[in-house]
C-alpha cells in the first residue's frame, strides 16, 4: 500500500493540473495590435512564455509523468499503456500552441485566429486529454481507502450522473457553442482578459465534458455503445456545421471588437467572419470525422476480439441442443415402444 502522503500529493498535484486546463490559462493578447499581419511563421514561431499557463502546462505534464512511473513501478505487469501518456503530451501541446504560440498574439485582433484557438481547445486538446484517461489513472494511483471514500463518491455523485448524462453532455456543448458566440460574451472577452480567461475555461470545460462519454476511455456513470457514440458525435457535427454556417452566412460583422479595431495592415472584418466560419466548419467537421472513424475502428477491434468467445459459445450451445435432441427422440421412442441404439438415460451422456 502506497503511504496516505503519496496519495494526498497525487490528489493535490492532479486538482492543480486540471484546475489549470479547466481554466485555460491567462491569455495575453489583449495588448496592442500587432505591427505586422500573421503569417505561418510568426503563427507557430512566436511563442510567448507567460508564467501562468506556463506554470500549468508544467504541472499538468509532470504529475502525469510521475504517476504514471509510481503506477508502473507498483503493476509491471500491468503499466499505462504509452498511447495514453502520448495522448495527454498531445493535448498539451494542443492548449500550448493555442496558448502561448503566436495564435495567442493575434487571437483578439483577427476572428479567423480567435477561431483556431478554439477549435485547439475543443476538438483537439480535450479528445486527447479523454483518450489519454486521467480518471482511470487517478483510481489507478489512488489508495484503496482513497478510492472508496473520496473518489468513486464523487464520480457517482448526483451532480456528476446529471452532468456525464450524454444527453446534458450534448447540450451543454452546444449550447455553450452558440451561447458564447451568440451573446455579450463573445465581445466582453475581446475586452476583458478575466473574461477571455473564463471563456476558454467554459470552452475546455465543455468540451471535456462532451468528450467523455464519446471516448469512453474513463469510467463514467453512464455508457454508450458504440453505435450510440458514433450518433452522438455525428450529431454534434451536424450542430457544429449548422453554426458555422450561419456565421458564414451573416451580412454585419457580429462582433464590436473586431468592427471597430484599426488594423495598421488593413484586413476586412467580414471577411475575416466568413474566414473564421470557414475554419470552424472544415476543421470542425475534420475533426469530427476523425473522431467518428476512430469510434468505428475501436468498434471493428471489439467486434474482432469477441468473436472467437461468441464462437466457441455458439459451439457448446449447439452441443448441448444436439444432446437435448437426442435425448428427446430417444425418449419418444421408448414410449412408441421402438428400439433404441442406446440404454435408458444413456442418451444425455451423449
Amino acid at each position: 500500500m502506497r503511504p496516505r502522503s503519496t496519495t494526498r500529493f497525487a490528489l493535490a498535484g492532479l486538482g492543480s493540473g486540471l484546475a489549470w486546463l479547466v481554466s485555460a490559462g491567462v491569455v495575453a493578447a489583449h495588448g496592442p495590435v500587432p505591427d505586422e499581419p500573421p503569417t505561418l511563421a510568426n503563427l507557430l514561431l512566436g511563442w510567448t512564455f507567460e508564467p501562468l499557463p506556463t506554470l500549468g502546462l508544467l504541472v499538468a505534464g509532470g504529475w502525469w509523468w510521475w504517476a504514471v512511473r509510481q503506477v508502473d513501478r507498483a503493476h509491471p505487469t500491468n503499466p499505462v499503456p504509452r498511447s495514453r501518456s502520448i495522448a495527454f503530451a498531445g493535448g498539451l501541446l494542443a492548449i500550448a500552441f493555442a496558448l502561448l504560440s503566436g495564435i495567442d498574439r493575434y487571437d483578439t485582433t483577427l476572428f479567423s485566429v480567435h477561431m483556431v484557438q478554439h477549435v485547439l481547445l475543443t476538438l483537439v486538446a480535450a479528445p486527447l486529454i479523454a483518450l489519454a484517461g486521467p480518471v482511470t489513472l487517478v483510481l489507478r494511483l489512488s489508495s484503496p481507502s482513497t478510492r472508496h471514500r473520496v473518489v468513486l463518491p464523487v464520480l457517482h455523485s448526483r451532480v456528476m450522473r446529471v452532468l456525464a448524462f450524454p444527453v446534458v453532455a450534448w447540450l451543454v456543448f452546444a449550447g455553450v457553442m452558440w451561447g458564447a458566440h451568440f451573446s455579450a460574451l463573445f465581445d466582453a472577452a475581446l475586452e476583458d482578459p478575466l473574461i477571455h480567461d473564463l471563456e476558454h475555461a467554459l470552452f475546455l470545460g465543455a468540451a471535456l465534458l462532451f468528450w467523455w462519454p464519446a471516448v469512453a476511455r474513463d469510467p463514467a456513470p453512464w455508457r454508450m455503445g458504440h453505435p450510440g457514440r458514433i450518433g452522438y458525435t455525428f450529431l454534434q457535427m451536424a450542430q457544429n456545421t449548422f453554426l458555422s454556417v450561419v456565421i458564414l452566412g451573416a451580412t454585419t460583422v457580429l462582433y464590436a471588437h473586431y468592427a471597430t479595431l484599426v488594423i495598421p495592415w488593413g484586413g476586412d472584418p467580414l471577411d475575416d467572419q466568413k474566414l473564421a466560419a470557414g475554419i470552424m466548419w472544415i476543421a470542425g467537421d475534420l475533426c469530427f470525422l476523425t473522431a467518428i472513424l476512430g469510434i468505428v475502428w475501436a468498434w471493428m477491434r471489439a467486434e474482432a476480439r469477441a468473436a472467437p468467445q461468441a464462437d466457441r459459445r455458439a459451439d457448446v450451445e449447439m452441443a448441448e441442443i444436439r444432446v437435448r435432441e437426442r435425448a428427446l427422440a430417444e425418449r419418444h421412442a421408448r414410449e412408441r415402444g421402438e428400439p433404441t441404439d442406446v440404454q435408458p438415460g444413456s442418451g444425455a451422456a451423449r
